[in-house]
This record gives structure tokens, sequence and C-alpha cells, in this order.
């Protein structure tokens, strides 16, 4: 037993090279439609942006030797998978189906700096007749 409790994921955090926040931001916002939010000015300072849609933010930091995470991701539960699929083929991501997680519908994309991410959403339970 702990003396503490997890409560849920505040944030995650993906690295961007310094001068992408433009490029980020039309990925984000323009093509996920998440609200940008305004970082604390000592942070603004360093660069980077935040992000948040649904239960969901996003940092973007401005690492100096910036490389795609290509393995580490994070996973997004969304509704609507396939609209989001479609959205993002639409404006040229890559759509990757993956099969492999019990339970759940599920692709893999890219941002236009590399970075993967993972869209996932919980399969309909089977009904009885």
């Amino acid at each position: 037993m702990t003396d503490f409790t997890f409560e849920r994921l505040d944030h995650v955090q993906l690295d961007i090279p310094a001068g992408a926040e433009d490029e980020c931001r039309a990925f984000w916002s323009g093509v996920l439609g998440m609200a940008e939010l305004a970082k604390p000015p000592v942070l603004a300072a360093r660069g980077g942006c935040w992000f948040r849609g649904g239960g969901v933010e996003v940092h973007l930091g401005v690492a100096p030797d910036f490389r795609p995470s290509r393995k580490g991701h994070p996973g997004i539960l969304v509704r609507s998978l396939d609209a989001l699929a479609d959205r993002l083929a639409a404006h040229g991501h890559p759509v990757t189906w993956d099969d492999n997680l019990p339970g759940h519908r599920r692709f893999h994309t890219a941002d236009k700096l590399g970075n993967r991410l993972e869209f996932l959403e919980p399969r309909a339970a089977p009904t009885e007749e």
C-alpha cells in the first residue's frame, strides 16, 4: 500500500525543434481542433506551445537536439476514430491501422515533425441475442 493516489494524467510533453510553433499550431489546432493554451510567461520565454482538447492536454517543448519520437508516443482515446483517421489523411498525415490491441481499434500517425502518435477507441461490446 502507498500513502498516495494517482488521480489522472495531467499532460503529455513532446519535443519540437526551435521555431516550429506555427507548424505545431497548424496540426494541433488546425487539424485536430485543440485549443491553444497560454503558457505562463516564465515558460513562454522557452518557446513551445500547449494545447487542450476534451480531457487531453499536450505540451510541445523546444529541444535543442530535437529528434522526433518514433517509438515513445501518447495514446489518445477518441470517439469517432474513423472520422479522425479521415481528417488526418485529408491533411496529408499517414494513418497506419493496427489491430493488435484487444478490445480497441487504433491507428498510428505522425505530426509533420515526425513525432509518433496513437489514437484509439474501445470496441463496442458484443450484443447478446
